[in-house]
């Protein structure tokens, strides 16, 4: 009996034994699974980390790129601006230059006006009042602010070439005559500025300007009448150009 309750109590306490290191194994496994599971967390953490890395190194990269970018075209815009200045400062010389020229030009445009003024006063008395109304556009002209300075210097110069053709034109228009106490219509026919001489509507009598006198002065030659008549002919272009006989105010006789 006694040897029976031994072998049973030897039993028990194996199987006791054996149950303990059962469960003792089972709790090392749960524990090496539990850190398996931890690892492949940590892991997957580390590789994430990684990644975003990368990420961020690859954003980096690209970033330091468009610095590099940004600095060249930083770069060439200092250049486009330094030249830009050099430009600008020449520019400001020049408009300096401008305005000086420009105060000396008004005044001198204003003496040429005065001298062609004086200048049509002692001419041949012709187209006196186109002439004037001219003179005196040009005086309203230089004083518009409107108008720049080279459009003022243009149509002051033309107003000189217009009176410089004058002078190797032959031109035929209508105007009045006074001669004496008398005044009636005439054909007046200027050749340059060698003669200006005038034929009455009716056309028997003929005339020239005597620059001496400063007056109208009667031909009374008949070989006037004709070569007058023909130079009108010539002026409206009714006849082919040719000679003709012109007087000279130096050998005239005033009637």
């Amino acid at each position: 009996m006694r040897r029976s309750g031994l072998l049973i109590l030897g039993l028990c306490l194996t199987y006791a034994t054996h149950a303990y290191s059962q469960e003792q194994t089972e709790a090392l496994v749960e524990q090496g699974l539990q850190r398996l599971e931890q690892n492949r967390e940590a892991q997957a953490e580390v590789d994430k980390e990684n990644e975003a890395a990368r990420v961020l190194e690859k954003q980096y990269i690209e970033q330091l790129k468009i610095v590099d970018g940004l600095n060249m075209y930083n770069a060439m815009l200092q250049r486009q601006l330094n030249d830009q200045q050099t430009e600008i400062d020449k520019l400001d010389f020049s408009i300096s230059n401008a305005t000086q020229i420009e105060r000396q030009i008004m005044p001198l445009l204003v003496r040429m006006v005065d001298a062609l003024e004086n200048f049509v006063r002692l001419d041949f008395p012709f187209l006196t009042q186109e002439r004037e109304e001219r003179i005196h556009g040009l005086r309203i002209l230089l004083e518009k602010s409107e108008f720049s300075t080279s459009e003022k210097c243009r149509r002051v110069f033309e107003a000189y070439q217009i009176e410089n053709e004058y002078g190797y034109t032959i031109e035929s228009y209508k105007g009045r005559v006074q001669l004496e106490e008398q005044q009636f219509a005439v054909d007046f026919l200027r050749i340059g500025r060698i003669a200006l001489l005038y034929r009455d509507l009716a056309g028997e009598k003929v005339g020239m300007w005597d620059p001496v006198a400063k007056q109208w002065l009667a031909l009374t030659e008949r070989q006037f009448l004709r070569h007058v008549t023909k130079g009108l002919k010539i002026a409206r272009e009714e006849i082919s150009p040719e000679l003709i006989t012109i007087p000279l105010y130096s050998t005239l006789e005033v009637r």
